[in-house]
């Protein structure tokens, strides 16, 4: 799949919560390329921030040639971002990343996603043609989680308990009694952990999206290595590229 970097107009910006922005982008050609759980890299206009923020893939417009991102603002490259109006432009470089695999019809799927990792979870939602159900994990605002429903079940965590289950998504897994033959997850690090184990301990198939901090974003620079099972070709150690391997791994491939 060829990647392309290029120049985009940006046609909506919204606040999705106080730290959370919805970007749609004209991005052409770029549109149909894009699978599930990929991301583009998003170049700023300072000079000074050399390297590209990386940011999943939320939801696509095939239609419209259009693409939306959702972000957390965590420093000055996604400030600047967040501040876009329609009409600006920005340079992005896309679709990067190996996504998450098509599932059989006659199969079930329970998608989990935590924090920044829902918004990848929303174009898979509306891609499967399977039975699905999304568990949405958030430390306390909802965001995102009214927009899965009309293609799937939705259930919901806090941390703090204001809405749906008190704790995290295999909390709500479990109040719930939910069940189904395919995980696919994307969230931090010691979620990812927790649904791996859950997966082997039930033997479910199990598909992970790692976060991680991206550099080059094409797998040349190897800062966001993580460990493997298998002796990763490019480096010949135990390391798989997220950015170039991933950020979409078999449960088993990878070490949390």
């Amino acid at each position: 799949m060829a990647k392309e970097k290029k120049t985009v107009l940006v046609t909506k910006q919204e606040w999705l919560s106080d730290d959370i922005c919805s970007m749609w982008l004209k991005a052409g050609s770029m549109v149909s390329q894009i699978r599930p759980g990929q991301f583009i890299s998003v170049y700023s206009c300072d000079g000074s921030r050399l390297l590209p923020r990386p940011i999943s893939i939320c939801q696509t417009d095939k239609e419209k040639e259009e693409l939306r991102i959702v972000y957390r603002l965590v420093g000055q490259g996604t400030r600047e971002f967040s501040a876009c109006k329609p009409g600006d432009s920005i340079e992005i470089l896309g679709p990067l990343g190996n996504g998450f695999p098509q599932i059989p019809p006659d199969r079930t799927v329970l998608l989990m996603g935590g924090g920044i990792g829902i918004p990848p979870m929303l174009e898979l939602a509306k891609s499967l043609g399977c039975g699905k159900t999304a568990v949405l994990g958030y430390r306390d605002k909802l965001f995102l989680n009214h927009e899965f429903e009309p293609c799937c079940r939705v259930f919901v965590a806090t941390e703090d308990g204001s809405a749906g289950t008190k704790g995290n998504v295999l909390d709500a897994v479990r109040e719930n009694g939910l069940q189904a033959d395919v995980i696919m997850a994307c969230g931090p690090a010691p979620m990812l952990r927790a649904i791996k184990l859950y997966a082997q301990e039930n033997h479910i198939e199990c598909y992970l999206s790692l976060e991680e901090k991206m550099a080059c974003g094409i797998g040349a620079c190897l800062a966001c290595v993580c460990q493997t099972k298998e002796v990763d070709h490019h480096s010949n150690v135990h390391n798989a590229r997220i950015c170039k391997d991933g950020p979409v791994f078999r449960a088993e491939e990878v070490e949390l």
